[in-house]
């Protein structure tokens, strides 16, 4: 691998995090799985505590990079369906929201996570008005079709579900009233 940059680092740790939760978030085991050194670290970071920051940075903009790219879709349920097969999708996202979820007593953490859903669902609501739905419903659906996004993350981490997470997906667009879409 090349010279490192504070993305790269940002990166591995957000997979680090995905696969281990906060405490993953290292910097000796990230320094490993970018076959780099602590000193490498320190180059770009001050401590981990500026290394999550990133990595949280990270997949917050992440988040508005996905409904910047869905706002150029003018059909609010094709709209919809394509975040949701995007989301449903990508299982390291799901993971990565879990882990933050289950780490909410870390503030920045909390602050992350909160901000984010926020985000999530006002777009979310915001598509199922623009489909139709009265304001009080469309927040209802998709408050009720994010859970199920979180849930199968937390129902495959404890391995009480086998099924992958995209095979819910036709299910969660039926609750958001969005059936056949």
């Amino acid at each position: 691998m090349g010279r490192l940059n504070a993305g790269d680092w940002a990166r591995a740790a957000l997979e680090a995090l995905a696969e281990g939760g906060l405490a993953a978030v290292a910097v000796e085991p990230v320094a490993v799985r970018l076959g780099a050194t602590k000193g490498s670290f320190y180059w770009h970071f001050a401590n981990r505590r500026a290394l999550v920051e990133a990595a949280l940075a990270l997949w917050e903009s992440g988040t508005e990079e996905i409904i910047a790219g869905l706002l150029e879709i003018p059909d609010p349920a094709l709209r919809m369906r394509t975040l949701l097969e995007f989301a449903f999708g990508d299982p390291v996202d799901s993971k990565i929201a879990f882990q933050l979820v289950s780490a909410a007593d870390d503030p920045l953490v909390a602050e992350t996570a909160r901000r984010v859903s926020a985000r999530r669902l006002e777009f979310m609501g915001a598509t199922l008005e623009e489909a139709g739905q009265p304001p009080g419903l469309a927040r209802g659906r998709a408050v009720a079709g994010y859970s199920v996004y979180l849930g199968m993350a937390a129902l495959h981490r404890v391995g009480a579900v086998d099924e992958p997470i995209g095979a819910f997906m036709d299910l969660a667009l039926s609750e958001m009233g969005l059936a056949g879409s």
